[in-house]
């Protein structure tokens, strides 16, 4: 996504979409430089999410087979839904990340991409690639040019999303309370 009414150096970063829910809220956002990809903001985008916040799985592309992203993950004691890339090779286990890593390629190996994708619930990544697509659609460019700013304006968004989503989508509790 571009930023700024001319192209800048930097654009929004992902989000990290918590999927224990039926519609997923953006946790967190990093704006990050154009140059930079997804996967090296997955642990400042990690940090943002509070400690004492249990997250159960992370989930993303072949990008985020990295040590360096499995080791994140595992640091916040989440599973890492990450397929293994095809040309993968098991990595010398030097601590939890690599281990959960060589699991998943054993699994793969063992039932075949598409079942382990299903068995997974790699899929449910789809419902983030959704509200980032929705996160979009409330525009395709930032309005305000200093880089503060222009954070402060992502978050915004984020927020509104999320609102929309929860008044769209309620939890099944704030049903049973207006069934009364």
């Amino acid at each position: 996504m571009a930023v700024g009414a001319m192209r800048a150096p930097w654009s929004s970063g992902p989000f990290f979409g918590q999927c224990d829910r039926a519609v997923p809220d953006a946790e967190s956002a990093v704006q990050s430089a154009a140059a930079t990809g997804n996967a090296p903001v997955l642990p400042d985008l990690l940090a943002q999410i509070p400690a004492d916040e249990q997250i159960r799985s992370v989930g993303g592309d072949g990008a985020y087979d990295t040590k360096k992203r499995h080791a994140a993950i595992a640091e916040r004691d989440a599973e890492a839904v990450i397929p293994v890339r095809r040309n993968g090779r098991t990595w010398k286990e030097d601590g939890p990340g690599p281990a959960a890593r060589n699991e998943t390629l054993r699994a793969i190996k063992r039932l075949g991409r598409t079942i382990w994708k299903k068995w997974g619930g790699y899929h449910r990544r789809r419902l983030v690639e959704t509200k980032m697509h929705c996160f979009k659609l409330l525009g395709q460019r930032v309005m305000a040019r200093t880089f503060d700013r222009q954070i402060t304006e992502l978050k915004v968004r984020a927020a509104i999303l999320n609102r929309f989503s929860q008044s769209v989508h309620p939890t099944p509790s704030a049903w049973r309370s207006n069934i009364k």
